[in-house]
């Protein structure tokens, strides 16, 4: 279509078809960008190109690109895209995707006939082609649903805007309210398509697991729990929201403040803390998915945990696992420290049953026995010092001061560090050269990371066997799925001591961060977020035989539930109905009658009363002059309904001027003779200034004549 074949186009239509169109090209967008694949430039550089498409089309903004200047982009790019290829993004994918949304602001941007509007639902198409890809989560399904919407109305809208194309010279009426009705439309046809798709989506079961793996990518990597931590990654890893784990508690059973237990770390140069060389020990190996390791005393429980984005070999445990099941064949475990490490990166939906014993306090926990014993080797290992700032063996030593063991110089260095400093995740703003030191002597805040290394090495300098243990806080209850949310935000380190006669030992110096898991308006709808993409991932990604089986049967079981109920109920109700009834008669009978002739009487006169208002309403517009071909009609029917009352019947097969000719010629038959000539004008030939002359001409006709 010629630029200039638009403008003459009722505006609703090619403004609804416009903003129609960008929507599908925004939901194909947001598709994409929700994946967590796009980098930031390419988020912000197509974001703000469909922002001021939008502006455009709205008549906000004025931008004219001439075709030479478009094309002259598009070769450009073509020539930057080997280098984006080999050189930045170095994956064929990644060099696709940003050479899909550079065409598609260009495109948008330069966007002036049929077959650019055609290239943009296109490129919407292939975005969305790309998300499916690239994501499997509930937000791609929230985008799919917007484009279906969108979709429906760029379609309809461009059925009426090419028919009116082809017929510009017939007058058309019913373009108020046009962008409401017709967006009404969509919406009903779009849940309509997802009403009669989500019995055929839950009755076919599916087996695309292999697929989904192998095409979707992880973009999420726990700093931290590696092989080497160095101070400030949990921090920086703390910042992120996104949900890593779902766990399943099984039995309502209270954790109190157990904590996920990932990895130890022994080795600590000043900087960065590391697994250190163990002493050589046999490992423990899985075998068929499963590991048992012994019956502890203490507070059992039973569990399952689901990684969602945790991209780690090592496994999390609330507590002491004693028996685990799903894992992967080849799965270890550590006998010095208890840590299981998995022979390869999981797959996204990877699962684990654990049964677990919660440790208690060493102050209320009975002795183990045999008492555990620490090897030299390991004792020196747990010793080993870097370096240090003197004033720090002084500081431990000054609150330990009148400890009488072990156990009491560990709850005092704890103590301390949780009542005398700061919690913060704010870095430090320039590199130095003890960050300990820096820590405990001059900013006196921080994170997980400092409180715990701080307390690990102030142990050793009194000769207590310590060591950094990383996982996540216990995280947040979501009472609609009825799963325990553990986020990137739960990040932890703390410290295991050796405490003699109880073995290792957790503490943990770090205050309390009061900012976390807040009960706001938005950590509430997160929760509800969280829960969607939890079902999403169980009964839409992950839905199998096994899925429908389980389907079927709570389906037959909420059935035979509810037919036991109400045969139940109707047993001994007969008896009860009646003496129900009489009482609520007697205290609501009147103003139920009242009501219900309140009702017939707005139901019967309603109608008429609404078409009352609706004329009026549209005179007013007439005699503002702001008239349109279906107003026109309106007071044309109101005249034809005066003349009635006055013995003028019009024949259906006359035209108006016709029958404006046919009338005596009184002044009655000249003033019909001029509002048809008005209506005319406005309904068939667009000129909205003879409207008021229609409504002056109506009114004379609607007085009664004068007595002679």
């Amino acid at each position: 279509m010629r630029p200039d074949a638009s403008a003459r186009l009722p505006l609703p239509v090619e403004r609804f078809f416009q903003f129609s169109l960008l929507g599908l090209l925004a939901s194909g967008y947001l598709a994409v960008a929700g994946s967590a694949y796009l980098d930031l430039p390419t988020v912000v550089l197509t974001g703000g190109g469909i922002l001021l498409r939008a502006l455009m089309v709205a008549g906000m903004v004025r931008l004219n690109i001439s075709e030479r200047a478009a094309t002259f982009a598009a070769l450009v790019y073509a020539a930057f895209f080997p280098l984006d290829y080999f050189l930045l993004s170095r994956d064929l994918l990644t060099a696709a995707v940003h050479l899909v949304f550079f065409l598609a602001v260009l495109r948008i941007l330069t966007a002036s006939s049929n077959r650019d509007n055609l290239y943009i639902a296109v490129i919407a198409f292939l975005e969305l082609l790309a998300a499916s890809i690239l994501s499997i989560n509930f937000n791609f399904f929230l985008c799919l649903n917007l484009f279906l919407l969108f979709a429906i109305a760029a379609l309809s809208s461009g059925e009426i805007r090419r028919s009116m194309r082809r017929a510009a010279t017939t007058s058309r009426a019913g373009m108020k309210h046009f962008h409401s009705r017709l967006a009404l439309l969509a919406v009903w046809i779009a849940l309509g398509i997802l009403t009669l798709t989500a019995g055929m989506f839950f009755l076919l079961p599916r087996t695309a697991d292999a697929a989904l793996s192998t095409l979707t990518s992880r973009h999420i990597r726990v700093p931290g729990y590696s092989e080497h931590v160095t101070l400030g990654d949990i921090g920086e890893f703390k910042i992120s929201s996104r949900a890593v784990m779902h766990v399943a508690i099984y039995g309502n059973q209270s954790m109190g403040p157990a904590k996920w237990r990932g990895d130890v770390l022994s080795d600590f140069d000043g900087w960065t803390w590391s697994r250190g060389v163990l002493p050589s020990d046999h490992a423990i190996l899985s075998k068929k998915g499963h590991i048992s390791l012994g019956v502890r005393a203490g507070q059992q429980r039973s569990y399952r945990v689901e990684f969602t984005d945790l991209d780690s070999r090592n496994l999390f445990f609330a507590g002491t696992p004693e028996t685990v099941e799903g894992l992967l064949d080849g799965t270890e475990v550590e006998p010095g420290t208890g840590c299981f490490r998995l022979p390869q990166t999981p797959p996204s939906d990877f699962r684990y049953d654990v049964f677990a014993v919660l440790e208690d306090p060493p102050e209320t926990a009975a002795l183990v026995y045999p008492t555990p014993i620490l090897d030299l080797r390991r004792r020196e290992l747990y010793l080993r010092l870097p370096a240090l700032d003197p004033r720090i063996a002084e500081l431990a030593r000054s609150m330990t001061a009148g400890a009488a063991n072990d156990l009491a110089r560990a709850r005092a260095i704890e103590q301390g560090l949780r009542t005398g400093y700061g919690y913060t995740l704010e870095l430090p703003r320039r590199q130095v050269k003890d960050p300990l030191a820096d820590f405990l002597f001059v900013r006196r805040k921080g994170h997980c990371e400092y409180f715990a290394s701080a307390m690990a090495v102030m142990l050793r300098t009194l000769g207590i066997p310590s060591r950094l243990a990383t996982g996540f806080q216990l995280g947040q209850y979501n009472p609609i799925s009825d799963l325990w949310v553990v986020r990137a935000s739960d990040a932890h380190s703390w410290v295991e001591a050796w405490i003699p006669g109880h073995g290792w030992t957790t503490f943990d110096p770090t205050p309390p961060d009061f900012s976390s898991h807040s009960l706001s308006v938005f950590s509430k709808f997160g929760l509800y977020l969280d829960a969607a993409e939890t079902f999403w991932q169980q009964w839409v990604v992950g839905y199998d035989p096994h899925h429908q089986g389980t389907l079927a049967d709570r389906i037959q079981q909420a059935v035979r539930r509810l037919g036991i109920g109400w045969s139940n109920s109707l047993a001994g109700a007969g008896s009860k109905w009646a003496a129900r009834g009489k009482v609520w008669l007697r205290q609501f009978g009147p103003a139920a009658l009242a009501g219900l002739l309140m009702v017939c009487s707005i139901w019967a006169r309603g109608p008429r009363l609404w078409r009352a208002l609706r004329v009026r309403r549209r005179v007013e517009r007439v005699r503002r002059g702001e008239a349109s071909g279906a107003d026109a009609t309106l007071l044309y029917e109101r005249m034809l309904q005066v003349l009635r009352r006055q013995g003028y019947q019009k024949p259906v097969w006359f035209t108006p001027l016709e029958f404006a000719r046919s009338l005596p010629a009184t002044p009655l038959g000249q003033r019909v003779e001029q509002f048809t000539a008005a209506y005319n004008d406005v309904r068939y030939g667009g000129r909205t200034e003879a409207a008021p002359r229609m409504s002056r001409l109506l009114d004379e006709l609607e007085r009664p004549p004068k007595k002679s």
